[in-house]
């Protein structure tokens, strides 16, 4: 529960009745205080753009300063700063491309509209006609001629420096946040960017977005702990998805080559700085591909995104610059795993005792999973990248086709920047008997919960009427976000994390 201290963003209730003092006035105005439809007005950004069409003229005979004329304008925003001035009142309006500031004087705008500008709030919503021109501080400026009300705000924001400093008011209150922390709808909007670029990338490379469905009867595609519910019609249990793949390699089976997904997927997990229950998910499947070819895909779609941002390769993360300049360090899982634990990956009898060492429990595990787990725990920090980790175990990768020199590897990737894995990548496998073998095989130490040992009988069924070759990918979008506009926690890059209930 917040402190009444703390940055609570309502006021107490003689603010909210002066507020609502001034709604009335409005409204005996003849003025609705909800405002309406407001037609061809401009992006605050766009009319900032326009600065270049004011015209300085020479200063005339008794007079201390040039006469200006500029373009006439019209712009809506929200109210972020407010001073007055006997008959002149400043204000700063905010859109989603900028700020803005208005010049309202009482003899150039009118009694009517004066007597509207003295209802005026912060955060009230209002539109400008005015012509644009510079202050005589130089300071770019709309001078008002004609005044309009859109909406008030009727509880009172944050305070002006102090701002919303509790992350879970932060995030609880999103709305708020984005009107009043700084880089916060700027960042969104670069995320929404970003979703643009990687479509447009892929539409380029002529793969076709499709929508599967979110409601499985079947939990697969991933290693996850599900979300069940049930369907009263039918009186079956379901599972949100964990994972786009089967229904996407299903896709490949009908003869839809390039395919891919861009959705939330859910997992009944933690919640930390790097996970949250629902997160959006890219899964892309070529035919005729394998691991490389989603490799080359990788660096393309995200080098495409920091681009798409107006970035170059190299972008901040703390005190720390990620080099995002393709290609990326391509090293395997076993170079890795000695490298920085100097302990040899083939040697399982040394990896347990690894394990053993750093407080992992062994008893009753598979020699992958411990070796998994130890890679888990002391590799994947220390993967500053962007690396692409290559050839698993495949005794952990039942989905993913073996190389054809050494079956105990699998052909398969993950991306690591910073310590994260961001994208996890196979050539797919297409034997539907060897399918059908490790789906109905489960590893030894792997939780029931958080296996995939469920038989999928229907997506066995589709390989054999025969899927072509095929690399797949997925990139968490979550995780991409934070990396390419510099956030350190995935709470700042979803719009609406999950929260506990509000006390």
């Amino acid at each position: 529960m917040t402190k009444p201290d703390q940055d609570e963003p309502t006021g107490g209730a003689a603010l909210e009745a002066a507020r609502r003092e001034k709604l009335r006035k409005i409204e005996e105005l003849g003025v609705d205080p909800w405002g309406g439809r407001f037609d061809d007005h401009l992006p605050i950004g766009d009319i900032r753009q326009k600065e270049s069409e004011i015209v300085v003229h020479p200063i005339q005979e008794g007079r201390r300063s040039a006469e200006q004329t500029g373009p006439q304008v019209r712009a809506a925003g929200r109210i972020v700063l407010q001073r007055k001035k006997g008959k002149l009142i400043f204000l700063d309006i905010r859109d989603w491309t900028g700020k803005i500031q208005l010049f309202i004087g009482k003899n150039q705008v009118g009694e009517k509209n004066w007597a509207l500008a003295q209802c005026f709030d912060l955060g009230d919503i209002i539109g400008v006609d005015g012509q644009l021109k510079r202050t005589n501080t130089g300071e770019l400026t709309i001078f008002a001629e004609d005044l309009h009300f859109l909406g008030k705000s009727l509880e009172t924001p944050p305070a002006k420096h102090k701002g919303l400093q509790d992350p879970d008011l932060r995030q609880r209150m999103r709305y708020l946040d984005l009107i009043h922390t700084d880089g916060v709808l700027e960042r969104f909007l670069r995320r929404t960017k970003i979703i643009q670029s990687i479509r447009s990338t892929l539409s380029r490379q002529r793969f076709v977005e499709v929508e599967g469905p979110t409601l499985h009867s079947i939990a697969g595609g991933a290693a996850a702990r599900p979300f069940t519910t049930h369907h009263n019609a039918l009186d079956i249990d379901l599972y949100l998805r964990i994972a786009l793949e089967l229904h996407l390699k299903r896709l490949l089976v009908g003869g839809i080559e390039r395919v891919y997904e861009l959705g939330r997927v859910y997992r009944n997990e933690g919640i930390s700085p790097r996970h949250n229950p629902e997160f959006t998910m890219l899964e892309v499947y070529q035919a005729y591909g394998d691991y490389r070819t989603m490799m080359d895909l990788t660096e393309r779609l995200i080098v495409d995104a920091i681009h798409a941002t107006g970035q170059d390769n190299k972008l901040p993360w703390g005190d720390d610059t990620i080099d995002f300049t393709p290609p990326f360090v391509r090293k395997t899982y076993g170079e890795l795993f000695t490298e920085q634990t100097g302990v040899a990956a083939d040697d399982p009898a040394a990896v347990k005792s690894l394990a053993e060492q750093i407080g992992l429990e062994t008893a009753g595990k598979h020699p992958d999973v411990i070796k998994n787990e130890v890679f888990e725990a002391k590799v994947e920090d220390a993967l500053t990248g962007p690396v692409f980790v290559l050839d698993y175990p495949a005794s952990i990768c039942p989905l993913t086709k073996r190389k054809a020199d050494d079956p105990t590897v699998a052909e398969r990737f993950e991306l690591f920047i910073c310590g994260m894995e961001v994208a996890n990548a196979y050539t797919e496998l297409n034997d539907p008997d060897l399918q059908e073998e490790l789906f109905g095989s489960q590893l030894a130490g792997m939780a029931e919960e958080d296996s995939m040992a469920t038989m999928d009988r229907d997506f066995v069924r589709a390989l054999r009427h025969g899927m072509p070759p095929a690399g797949g990918l997925g990139i968490g979008i979550d995780r991409l976000v934070m990396l390419l506009t510099g956030s350190q926690t995935i709470r700042e890059v979803i719009l609406f994390p999950l929260l506990r209930p509000e006390v």
